[in-house]
């Protein structure tokens, strides 16, 4: 999956630690990916995985509606990847530690969109700005305890 064409990276700097960011970054990912209407999504455009399972706490091969955890390195990097009908991707969120004290939290995101719905795909989420805004909002909800 890290083959995948790079789409965009997001950087935000947390007032934490690296072990209190990546307790929030767990915990986070959890709530945000555990949603009714990410399940929603998930089935209409047909994504695998299409529910919630796999191991508990978070570990390699967890699973959310569009999302498998495919790494995770603690307090380090965690490697997410799914499919659907429109695309291919990963989202790695890497932990980076300051010299002040504070970390940089990255998301990568990395797809394909293969096809001429993957085309129109890729114009209606990445073209109009409502994965970067969606990301942004994600990170920005890290600096908060």
């Amino acid at each position: 999956m890290s083959l995948l064409p790079f789409v965009d990276e997001h950087v935000v700097v947390v007032d934490a630690g690296v072990e209190e960011t990546w307790r929030r970054m767990l915990v986070r990912v959890e709530q945000s990916l555990s949603t009714s209407g990410g399940a929603l999504y998930a089935r209409l455009v047909r994504a695998v995985p299409r529910r919630s399972g796999g191991v508990r706490p978070l570990g390699a091969g967890s699973e959310f509606p569009g999302f498998r955890v495919a790494r995770l390195v603690p307090e380090h990097e965690l490697a997410l990847e799914g499919r659907h009908r429109f695309s291919t991707y990963t989202l790695v969120l890497r932990i980076e530690e300051r010299s002040d004290g504070r970390c940089r939290l990255r998301a990568e995101t990395r797809a394909v969109f293969p096809g001429a719905a993957g085309r129109v795909y890729r114009a209606l989420v990445i073209g109009s700005g409502g994965h970067a805004l969606a990301m942004r909002r994600m990170l920005a909800g890290y600096r908060r305890p």
